[in-house]
């Protein structure tokens, strides 16, 4: 590799990851539906929040750690279980040992292209991640699957309408990697002879396979074979929730919510975790930046169950704003992909350093000893940040 692999921001990463990746594929992790409105807001709402630092009686040593869906965690950062990740050959497995060498929790996507053993095999902190697809049978069937792999919590996605209007146009995504495909591509892959050679290297080629939604007696389904079966799937009620969340039996995380009604329906479901998300922007464009919509929530059921977010993350003084605004943690999606993209696991490791050293210095010049006294008086949030969804009151 040329230069320094190492880099000291998210923005670095992700710079890297678009000189280095096939355009299809920097294009799909870009996300963001229709005008992109939501992707800009959830980034750009972090920067109207100030910080409103001490000037002694700092701490010369801070605690970052808590627990998060029952499972001990080095700081309160998690990683987003995200589909198909076609930047690096070692995908998902890249991904759950730099978590694991950083003692942080794994999401692994039921949509992802290495099994669920694997990634519990490197990381034995694993939440996976079922989206509501196919029938009771079916979800129950996977569900066990990731119990006996050793998963520790389930979380339930559906802020997800697959949106799929683009402004800026959408990538081509293949559904299979073969002889022809790799002919029609071309031109867009030999360009980044890198990312190709890793997978030379690897002995394989991207997969875009979601081996853990095969069907009992099925065969693997490509990710437009698994998307299909999602889009005949008819959408679940709360009673539906409730019941998968019983069926687990365990730590459970409903993400996606963005009102305060559905974030006290969840709660009367009998989750034990809600993530505050708008699907990274990949939804309903024009929905709020979550970080807007986080205050309300959380004031809501923060006292009952435990509030995540995610969207928009990009460094650690963004994990402290959320955490100061009623978080009990936060999710990175984008951000570990880009470290993948740039430098493979250690890009990932890379990737956490940042956040915890920001998160760190937050904390520190805050005059805290740990992320978790952070509150809203250590921000100066700007009249009218907030936005509330749903009814504010019963």
């Amino acid at each position: 590799m040329f230069g320094n692999p190492w880099f000291e921001t998210v923005a670095e990463a992700q710079r890297r990851a678009k000189k280095r990746l096939p355009y299809a594929v920097y294009g799909a992790l870009l996300a963001g539906s229709e005008r992109g409105a939501t992707v800009a807001d959830n980034v750009g709402a972090f920067a109207e929040l100030g910080f409103a630092p001490r000037v002694a009686g700092h701490h010369a040593v801070r605690d970052l750690s808590t627990t998060v869906l029952g499972m001990p965690t080095a700081m309160p950062v998690l990683i987003s279980p995200t589909g198909v990740q076609a930047v690096h050959p070692d995908a998902e497995v890249a991904v759950a040992r730099a978590a694991a060498g950083h003692n942080v929790i794994m999401g692994l996507s039921s949509f992802a292209s290495r099994t669920v053993e694997e990634v519990v095999a490197a990381n034995p902190n694993t939440a996976f991640q079922l989206y509501w697809s196919g029938d009771r049978d079916t979800i129950v069937q996977r569900m066990e699957r990731a119990r006996t792999a050793g998963c520790k919590a389930l979380i339930l996605t559906l802020d997800w309408s697959f949106s799929h209007g683009r402004d800026w146009g959408s990538p081509t995504i293949p559904d299979r990697i073969g002889l022809r495909t790799m002919l029609r591509m071309a031109p867009d892959v030999l360009p980044h002879p890198r990312w190709l050679w890793r997978f030379v290297r690897a002995g394989r080629l991207p997969d875009l396979t979601t081996p853990n939604m095969r069907q009992p007696g099925g065969g693997v389904p490509t990710f437009f074979g698994a998307y299909g079966e999602w889009m005949q799937t008819p959408p679940p009620s709360w009673a539906d929730i409730g019941w998968l969340a019983k069926e687990w039996g365990g730590p459970f995380l409903l993400k996606g919510v963005g009102r305060v009604d559905d974030a006290r329906r969840a709660v009367d479901a009998g989750v034990t975790a809600l993530s505050v998300s708008n699907h990274g922007g990949n939804n309903l464009d024009t929905t709020p930046a979550t970080i807007r919509l986080l205050p309300p929530i959380a004031e809501a059921v923060g006292d009952q169950i435990e509030v995540l977010l995610d969207g928009g993350i990009r460094r650690g003084g963004d994990v402290a704003k959320a955490l100061a605004l009623g978080a009990h943690a936060v999710l990175i999606g984008r951000a570990h992909l880009w470290g993948l993209a740039a430098n493979g696991q250690a890009g990932v490791a890379n990737v956490l350093d940042i956040m915890r050293g920001g998160l760190d210095s937050a904390v520190l010049g805050l005059g805290h000893a740990s992320a978790g006294e952070l509150g809203p008086d250590d921000l100066v949030i700007p009249d009218g940040f907030t936005r509330t969804a749903g009814a504010a009151a019963r």
